[in-house]
């Protein structure tokens, strides 16, 4: 089956032609944003991907619904759609995506593939705020954790590299771009994430926030008198590493860390020390660690954030070589000779998880 997967980021569209074999037939990254993108460019880089049989389309909310891929119709787009709020940056642009794409695939099937299904395996302890009950029970909140598909594919994709069963591993795994969240990955189960509610929570991101007091937040509408639209924007797209460093790209902060300027070396410290904190955190959850795992745009191409967050993760068991550290391009074991966790990095495939939800819906 040729599956056409359409993945709306936060800050790009990818679309990706798989064949049945996932042979990546065609690849095409296009800008996004708050503004959406260009339908006309999607439109342009969609044409030429003939024999599309089935679309996979990333959506970052599933709510407590949906907990596996799903067949869109106008009922399943409704309440995707009355989960914008829960992940704005995300969710209304994947809805675009499905509405441009029946138009230009009338024929195809479009399959919801979502990231909060990966994590509906978390207990109740990792799942569960201290909230009223009415909030949990009438409401539904709790922590759905987000980058599921990416988390998904990581995981399998290390004990592949490692030539061991999923079933016998305690994996951590890093997804750092310019979203970013860990998980717990027990045994090819997600026990725990760093993302909760919303993906706001966990780690710094790129122009996110993280975790912050919600005392903060309160504080800031009395005091300051912010409105929750300005709080939303402010904490979704003027925080993290652009707060930070003045960047949102981490390129720029690691040049300008190097390069002496101390705005850049708080938010790359900051960044780092979220993340090795978090990485603990997720070890804890499982009662040890095997192998940790570093994927996304930072993840794979920032070696100098996996030697800072590894040299403080000694004591679990992590380390690092330095060279192939630095050498490391596509899926790589980076791990010191003799460390006991083993360290990878593995590229983010997130369509060929797509896929294989998509295939598995459809048959």
């Amino acid at each position: 089956m040729r599956v056409l997967v359409v993945n709306a980021g936060s800050s790009s569209l990818k679309l990706r032609l798989l064949g049945p074999d996932d042979a990546l037939l065609a690849d095409c990254e296009l800008p996004a944003g708050t503004a959406g993108f260009d339908e006309q460019a999607v439109a342009a880089a969609v044409e030429p991907m003939t024999g599309v049989e089935a679309i996979g389309h990333r959506f970052v909310h599933g709510g407590a619904r949906l907990s596996g891929p799903t067949l869109l119709d106008p009922g399943v787009e409704d309440y995707l759609g009355s989960l914008t709020g829960l992940a704005p940056l995300h969710q209304a642009l994947a809805l675009a995506g499905v509405r441009l794409m029946r138009r230009l695939r009338p024929s195809a099937p479009e399959v919801a593939c979502l990231d909060t299904a990966f994590h509906a395996t978390l207990p109740a302890a990792a799942a569960t705020y201290a909230v009223p009950r009415e909030w949990r029970e009438r409401l539904g909140v709790r922590r759905f954790g987000f980058h599921g598909l990416s988390h998904a594919y990581a995981a399998r994709r290390a004990a592949e590299l490692l030539g061991r069963p999923q079933e016998r591993l305690r994996t951590v795994t890093c997804h750092l771009g310019a979203g970013a969240s860990l998980a717990a990955v027990r045994f090819g189960v997600s026990v725990d994430t760093t993302m909760g509610f919303t993906p706001l929570e966990g780690i710094i991101m790129a122009t996110r926030s993280g975790t912050v007091d919600p005392g903060l937040v309160l504080w800031l509408q009395r005091q300051a008198g912010l409105s929750e639209p300005a709080l939303t924007d402010a904490l979704e797209n003027q925080s993290g590493l652009l707060a930070l460093a003045g960047s949102a790209d981490m390129r720029d902060v690691l040049r300008g860390a190097g390069a002496g300027d101390p705005n850049a070396r708080l938010g790359l410290d900051v960044y780092v020390y979220r993340l090795r904190s978090a990485v603990a955190a997720m070890a804890a959850a499982m009662e040890g660690l095997d192998s940790l795992v570093f994927t996304g745009g930072v993840g794979e191409h920032a070696a100098e954030v996996r030697a800072a967050a590894a040299s403080g993760l000694a004591f679990l068991g992590v380390a690092l070589d330095g060279e192939r550290n630095a050498a490391a391009a596509g899926d790589a074991d980076v791990s010191a000779a003799g460390a006991r966790v083993r360290t990878l990095v593995v590229q983010a495939r997130e369509d060929l998880e797509i896929a294989r939800q998509v295939r598995s819906l459809l048959g």
